[in-house]
């Protein structure tokens, strides 16, 4: 099939982010979409409404129509768990997962892969800015509405295609890259990777298929990122802030309202640049698709410009609002390793504040297989509140609870955490301590960046 031949498509669980970027690309081709998802509201709701993209918030086999050409779906859903999708089988509907259109889309072009633990979300997005700067006009698919955007997708007419691509479940096998960018290498989704090693492989067989005029950008401060990456056929460039990287970080500068550092690459340096966003992992985020664009023969005036500008994405670090005078931001980390590099980012940006933080965990897996990490996440906070776990489509309930995790955090750090249950529970507190924190930080993957809102629709 190919996606020339599409005239009409339905989109289950249409309000996903990386769906919402997929139907922004084939609604500018000019193909009818429509789709379903659940009632709760997600920040893709006022996108696909500006797009003019019509939803139903409900899954009804009715919905599904004989007229419609192919069904895509979010992998949380499947012919157990969708009337939809049963009903689209039935009627012998052309089924295609979400990753399987992305890697459609990606071979038509000329495709970057940004993968990695951690950073996809900002990295991608910082390259497919530099890219849409220095006059390549890309196509581009992130997992987060880009504040310059307005939304989370471009479609440009350049021969590039940058993808925020997720090795969960291995989708990472439906995409063929030409060139990918590395960011970091720790275990994650257990409901799916057993142990480290197949996490591991999963991107060894992914960068082995970058052809070898591509380029792989791997981070080079992580032996596990290196590991990796000796599998590749390609152009491979390490970067970081050890002085052996190709591309190192030197004389890195923390001011209150951006960030500069100079980078080295073979012998020469290729100046200072600038990002407002905040922490060393943007550093890095920022390094890796500067070393792409260079390694591509790019305008590196342009790029820098590009970083300069560049104003974030959604729920990564983002500044919400203020409640009574203190400053609310919302960041996605739900990963130990995200949760250190946002709170000593936020550390570093703001000194001796009172940093408070209200974590939702998500998934029992993930929660239960890194118990001791998260508890030893929190170092960067003065105060931690986490909410009962969010289970997501994926599970509902499994062998772990965020009173253990509230215990154990308190075994490092005697009364710093507090449990409480519920998101409503979250914002009356925060409300009674309004006068304590200077700085509230809401983070998870799931909808704990209410709490924010409704602080801000109270003061």
């Amino acid at each position: 099939m190919k996606i020339s031949d599409l005239k009409k498509i339905y989109c289950v669980g249409i309000k996903g982010a990386g769906m919402t970027a997929v139907v922004e690309i084939l609604n500018a081709r000019g193909i009818k979409i429509s789709g379903s998802d659940t009632s709760e509201v997600f920040y893709t709701d006022a996108i696909l409404k500006r797009v003019g993209i019509a939803f139903f918030e409900t899954f009804e086999s009715a919905h599904i129509t004989n007229d419609i050409d192919a069904v895509i779906f979010s992998t949380a859903y499947s012919l157990e768990n969708n009337i939809e999708l049963k009903t689209a089988k039935e009627k012998k509907i052309p089924l295609i997962s979400y990753p399987e259109m992305l890697g459609m889309l990606f071979r038509e072009k000329l495709g970057i892969a940004v993968c990695g633990t951690h950073g996809k979300t900002t990295t991608s997005a910082i390259l497919a800015q530099a890219l849409a700067i220095a006059g390549a006009d890309p196509s581009a698919i992130v997992g987060s509405q880009v504040l310059d955007w307005n939304s989370s997708a471009l479609s440009g007419k350049g021969q590039y295609f940058v993808a925020e691509s997720d090795e969960y479940q291995n989708k990472l096998r439906f995409y063929d890259p030409w060139s990918a960018i590395l960011t970091s290498v720790d275990w994650d989704h257990p409901d799916f990777f057993p142990d480290f090693a197949s996490y591991k492989n999963v991107f060894k067989d992914f960068v082995a298929k970058i052809p070898k005029v591509g380029f792989l950008i791997a981070w080079g401060d992580g032996t596990d990122c290196l590991e990796v990456a000796k599998t590749a056929n390609c152009n491979v460039f390490t970067y970081g802030f050890r002085k052996e990287n190709d591309y190192a970080i030197v004389n890195h500068i923390v001011e209150l309202e951006k960030q500069s550092f100079e980078i080295m690459h073979a012998g020469s340096s290729l100046g200072i640049f600038e990002t407002p966003l905040s922490g060393k992992h943007n550093v890095l985020n920022c390094v890796a698709a500067i070393a792409l664009c260079n390694a591509m023969e790019l305008d590196l005036k342009k790029i820098k410009l590009a970083l300069q500008e560049f104003k974030g994405t959604s729920r990564r670090f983002e500044q919400i609002g203020t409640f009574k005078n203190a400053i609310l931001i919302d960041d996605y980390a739900h990963h130990p390793d995200e949760i250190k590099a946002t709170l000593n980012g936020a550390r570093q940006r703001y000194g001796e504040k009172k940093i408070w933080t209200v974590f939702h965990p998500h998934t029992f897996t993930r929660t239960r297989a890194l118990l001791q990490d998260f508890a030893q996440s929190f170092d960067d906070a003065d105060n931690v509140v986490i909410l009962d776990i969010y289970g997501s489509a994926r599970e509902q309930q499994g062998g772990v609870s965020s009173t253990e995790l509230v215990g154990l955090v308190n075994k490092y750090h005697y009364g710093k955490a507090e449990y409480l249950a519920t998101i409503d529970e979250a914002v009356e507190y925060f409300k009674q301590h309004a006068e304590e924190f200077d700085v509230l930080i809401t983070m998870g993957a799931g909808d704990v960046w209410k709490i924010g809102r409704q602080l801000i629709d109270a003061d």
